[in-house]
């Protein structure tokens, strides 16, 4: 399967379990990788025939920059859904989202969780 990859998009959201998460935000960082026949898009170099990852980057910052989730689970599962549900040449996504910055004293790069969901056949 053929594959398209957005990688280190960033967006600010307020997304946490704590109330000084939701009140001040912060930065996320997020990649999507969709999984897709791209062999008539290469052939043909037709947009109809892929993703616009144009329109997708879009989907996506509005989700993160939208209504707060608690957990970045939550947050990485609303991202693959929509994709799946607006892409239905999309057969599988995987979201990775990365806070950076957790509240509590912490001394690594951020949290990353990575999901990945298939289009029911």
């Amino acid at each position: 399967m053929d594959k398209i990859r957005m990688q280190g998009m960033r967006f600010y959201g307020y997304h946490g379990v704590y109330p000084e998460e939701n009140k001040l935000g912060q930065q996320y960082k997020v990649d999507v990788e969709l999984h897709l026949d791209l062999s008539k898009a290469a052939a043909e170099d037709d947009l109809t025939a892929t993703v616009n990852y144009a329109e997708a980057y879009t989907v996506i910052k509005q989700i993160v920059e939208g209504p707060p989730f608690q957990l970045i689970e939550a947050l990485a599962g609303s991202i693959a859904s929509r994709l799946l549900d607006i892409y239905t040449s999309v057969n599988e996504v995987t979201v990775r989202v990365t806070k950076p910055n957790p509240p509590f004293e912490v001394y690594f790069d951020g949290v990353v969780v990575e999901l990945s969901r298939k289009r029911d056949v």
